[in-house]
């Protein structure tokens, strides 16, 4: 495998030389001893992606709260709903790969194929399963292949509610003593509303109902659709985050007909039209630095610059610590599951000018912004 060196891709860049050098050689922090340093007066933004997914199934009270123990401003939960209106923490509708439900005979007869956003999908979704009956699961790892250390925990946690994330964030902000934020995510609003469970008014209730809709609360609501965004600016006194793809377009434009794609969002004049309704912008992070077909970073699109012309802040996901999802830049082997640089990486994006970001490594995230020793 081709390899370059990470000090030459530093000028590239535009990433000074003393940034590199105070990266050289940095380990990443481990997850259960790494003490975080304060950071109640950054201003840059570390969201606990899925919580500590990098060290807990995500998804989880146990990941969401390893994140806020090891210094994420925010903690992140996708946000189904069940068969009885109750909003919970999950990446997908379709449950089989992040629970135990497979091997519970009593709902066998629950495995069924729908149509998610125009894919074929066989599975369990949430909306065929009551509050009660989810809660008799447990959460397994989702991608065991790469995250086999976190296969020893499957089997330990249950589905958390979306309130029990927010009861779970205040009694860490007490014990803490420091304000940890919300960054839910309605996930597949369409494919929801279809289902007659539509999430934003339970979205809106539960913030109303736990004081949280104010606009000085520590609170972000993303989509990767557009339309729910602009229905809940209405509503919602929180900023909102309009996430976008590589490539692609949201779901309720291929729905409805409408041409655009995520690039066109992503454009100096979409960006203008996100701002009307949106208070910042969650790209891939691809779409800040694009790869090469080998993997290796690109020169800088100007997306930060134009997102910050048009007002709006700028939140890219997701940092892996992982070779598998590093850029062939900061891999340290050809092993898709061992540690690369991505304290490397971080620094590398940080120089672009990003506002924050989504991480499965907190600590790392976290370490990244004191000196080396």
């Amino acid at each position: 495998m081709r390899r370059k060196s990470v000090s030459s891709k530093f000028p590239r860049l535009a990433v000074t030389a003393a940034v590199a050098l105070a990266l050289v050689g940095a380990a990443p922090a481990t997850a259960e001893h790494h003490t975080p340093p304060s950071r109640d007066h950054d201003t840059f933004t570390i969201v606990g992606h899925r919580g500590a997914a990098g060290y807990r199934p995500e998804h989880t009270l146990a990941s969401y709260e390893l994140a806020a123990r090891m210094g994420a401003d925010y903690v992140e939960p996708d946000l189904v709903i069940t068969r009885d209106g109750v909003l919970v923490a999950r990446h997908e509708p379709e449950i089989g790969g992040t629970t135990d439900v497979a091997s519970h005979p009593e709902f066998a007869n629950r495995r069924t194929t729908k149509s998610l956003d125009g894919v074929q999908v066989t599975g369990w979704f949430t909306e065929d399963f009551t509050l009660r009956e989810l809660k008799t699961l447990r959460a397994t790892e989702r991608i065991p292949d790469v995250r086999q250390r976190n296969t020893i925990y499957d089997g330990r946690y249950q589905i958390p509610t979306f309130q029990e994330v927010i009861d779970l964030v205040r009694r860490l902000s007490k014990e803490l003593h420091r304000q940890i934020g919300i960054y839910p995510e309605t996930k597949h609003p369409s494919y929801f509303r279809k289902q007659g469970l539509p999430l934003e008014p339970r979205l809106v209730d539960t913030l109303d109902r736990n004081g949280l809709n104010r606009s000085d609360a520590k609170v972000y609501v993303q989509s990767f659709e557009v339309g729910n965004l602009i229905d809940l600016h209405r509503k919602l006194r929180v900023p909102l985050v309009q996430l976008t793809g590589a490539t692609g377009a949201p779901f309720d434009f291929v729905d409805s007909g409408d041409p655009r794609t995520y690039a066109d969002i992503t454009s100096a004049t979409g960006l203008r039209d996100v701002a009307r309704y949106a208070k910042g912008l969650g790209p891939d992070k691809n779409q800040i630095i694009p790869r090469d077909a080998a993997g290796f970073l690109l020169s800088p699109t100007t997306l930060v610059r134009d997102a910050h012309r048009a007002g709006l802040t700028v939140h890219p996901y997701t940092f892996r610590a992982e070779n598998t999802f590093l850029p062939a830049d900061f891999r340290s082997s050809a092993d898709p599951t061992a540690y690369g640089d991505l304290f490397g990486e971080i620094a590398v994006f940080r120089a672009t000018g990003i506002d924050g970001l989504f991480t499965d490594n907190t600590d790392i995230a976290v370490a990244q912004e004191q000196p080396a020793a």
